[in-house]
This record gives C-alpha cells, structure tokens and sequence, in this order.
C-alpha cells in the first residue's frame, strides 16, 4: 500500500537553500528508490521539508530509504554549505494510504503544497514538484504510476487531463484534514467505516454495539450500577524531472 511521507528540517529549519541542492536530493533520491525497489508517485520539495509518496516492497524498506537518502544528503548539505550537525527532525512522519479516493487526494495535497504556502500560484507553475510529470502522463525517470493513477484514462494524454481537472475543483476541506491527522499521528488516512446496522427487531435496527451490550446495553447497566464506561480506540519511477527548470532562487 502506498504511504504518505514528510519529513522536516530540524527546528523547521531550510533544507535546501539553492537548486543544487534540490537536484542533489532528487539524485539521491532516485537512487535509494533503485536501491530499495521503493516507487515513487509523488513528491515536492519545499523550503524546510519533503513529501513523499511511496508504495515500498517489503515493510521496513521505507525505513532503509529515508534512512540512506536522509544521511547522504545532509553529508553533502554540510559539505557545500560549511555546517556540521543534524539536518532533519527526527523521525519522519507517515501515514499509510488505503483507499484510493486518498490517494488522488494525496497526490492533490502534495503537490499543492507550494500554493497553500504562497510559493506558487498553481501547483504547475512549481518547479520541485511531480506535478509536470502527473499532469501530462509522460513517463520519465523518477516517478511510477500507481495503478489508480493509470486508471484515470487509457492514454498519457487522457490520464493528464483528468488527473488536472482534479486540481481544478474545490479542494475538500475533510479530505485534507484527515490527511494532515494520519501524519501528525502516523496513523492511516483512510475514508471513515460506515457502522453497519445489524438485522431489525421489531421494525427497530439495532446497531452492533447494541447487540453485545456496548451501547443500549451499557447505558442501562449505568444507570443500575450509576457508572458508564467507554473507550475508543483509534498508522517517480520517472519525475517531473531530476534536473527540473529551476527558478533562479528559492
């Protein structure tokens, strides 16, 4: 299953500070992809943090990734820009992704990024995004389509123009919520489960909690014994380009 990954610069501190370094991290990057077998379908670079959207293997080779990329990329931040010590925050957040109605919002939310933080006016015209890639359906090196992607038309050029209009609509205020929570708690971003109803009983449904006790039930041994208890229990290959028109500064 896909997994949507950020990881942010140490005290949200700048983790590219010119082009270079962003070509650099995508070159790293593509490579850790061929090294772990990691696909990536989606992605932006901003000023002090990434996102990543990757279908990994094997479990763990997420971990391996963001590990070998995250060393060899602050090893040669250092080295250019005369510094010494940590880069990253820690651990970096994910959250997986398991239905496909998150994952074109994810893709969305993404490469968006720029524009909710005024870098951009429209997720095209960034230039450290897969946006380029997604939108026209050409196949490069860095990113690969996820088949949910590929189910958006039969051809590169269909595939673009449907996945644009996507970004053409009003964005879902609940969808990035409940992406935004998946990351901040490594939980999974998913569409929220319908409670089903179980058989009625006199013309009444009863829901499964009322069957086992956990809902009538509860409430009227509350009332006998004057307590109620609840709990509730809540985790390119081709890119728009390794080498992407890049502005003159960011």
């Amino acid at each position: 299953m896909p997994v949507h990954v950020v990881q942010r610069g140490h005290n949200r501190a700048e983790c590219f500070r010119s082009p270079l370094d962003r070509r650099q991290y995508l070159e790293l990057l593509q490579e850790a992809l061929v090294a772990t077998g990691c696909m990536l379908h989606a992605f932006v670079l901003m000023t002090n943090h990434v996102h990543l959207l990757l279908t990994p293997r094997r479990a763990g080779d997420i971990a391996v990734l963001m590990m070998t990329l995250g060393r060899r990329y602050v090893r040669r931040f250092n080295d250019r820009w005369q510094r010494s010590g940590t880069l990253w925050e820690g651990r970096y957040h994910s959250s997986l992704i398991d239905s496909d109605h998150y994952l074109l919002a994810c893709h969305r939310y993404i490469e968006s990024n720029p524009v909710r933080a005024g870098l951009a006016a429209s997720a095209g015209s960034y230039h450290w995004s897969s946006h380029r890639t997604n939108a026209t359906g050409e196949p490069t090196g860095l990113l690969t389509p996820h088949p949910t992607y590929l189910a958006l038309g039969a051809t590169p050029e269909e595939r673009g123009r449907a996945y644009v209009r996507i970004f053409e609509c009003e964005p879902d205020p609940t969808a990035i919520e409940r992406i935004r929570v998946g990351l901040r708690q490594n939980l999974p971003t998913s569409q929220p489960k319908r409670k089903l109803g179980r058989p009625r009983r006199n013309g009444m449904e009863l829901s499964a909690g009322a069957e086992t006790g956990a809902d009538d039930g509860s409430a009227k041994k509350g009332s006998e014994k004057g307590s109620e208890k609840g709990s509730e229990k809540g985790s390119e290959k081709g890119s728009g380009s390794i080498s992407p028109h890049a502005p003159s500064n960011r």
